[in-house]
C-alpha cells in the first residue's frame, strides 16, 4: 500500500502563487508515476499534471501548461505542484495520486489517492 497526503492549499488572489506538496509513504518503491487532479464544485475530477517517479517526463493539462510546474524530491518521497498566475477558475480541491503501472492523465489509472486540499483563488 501507498499513502499520499497533500498539503499547502489555501487562499490566493488572482495572479498569485501557491505550492502544493504531496508526501508519499509506504511501498513507495512500487510507484511508477504521480499525478495531480482537481475537482471544482459540480464538476468532474480533471487531470492537472503528472510525472514519472523515476524522472524524465512530465505532462500537463492544456489549461495549466505554462503556469503550473510539477516536480519531485525522491529523497523526501514528495511531489510538488507550483502554481503561478492563478486564476479564479483554478479554484478546486486538488488531489494527489500515485500509480503503480501507468503514467497517464486519467483518474482510473491511479491507484492511491490523498484526501485533497482546497485551493481558492479570488478575483
Amino acid at each position: 500500500q501507498v499513502q499520499v497526503v497533500e498539503s499547502g492549499g489555501g487562499l490566493a488572489q488572482a495572479g498569485g502563487s501557491l505550492t502544493l506538496s504531496c508526501a508519499a509513504s509506504g511501498r513507495t518503491f512500487s510507484i511508477y508515476a504521480m499525478g495531480w487532479f482537481r475537482q471544482a464544485p459540480g464538476m468532474e475530477r480533471e487531470f492537472v499534471a503528472a510525472n514519472r517517479w523515476s524522472g524524465g517526463s512530465t505532462v500537463y493539462a492544456a489549461s495549466v501548461k505554462g503556469r503550473f510546474t510539477i516536480s519531485r524530491d525522491n529523497a523526501k518521497n514528495t511531489v510538488y505542484l507550483q502554481m503561478n498566475s492563478l486564476k479564479p477558475e483554478d479554484t478546486a480541491v486538488y488531489y494527489c495520486a500515485a500509480s503503480r503501472l501507468y503514467y497517464g492523465t486519467r483518474a482510473y489509472e491511479y491507484d492511491y489517492w490523498g484526501q485533497g486540499t482546497q485551493v481558492t483563488v479570488s478575483s
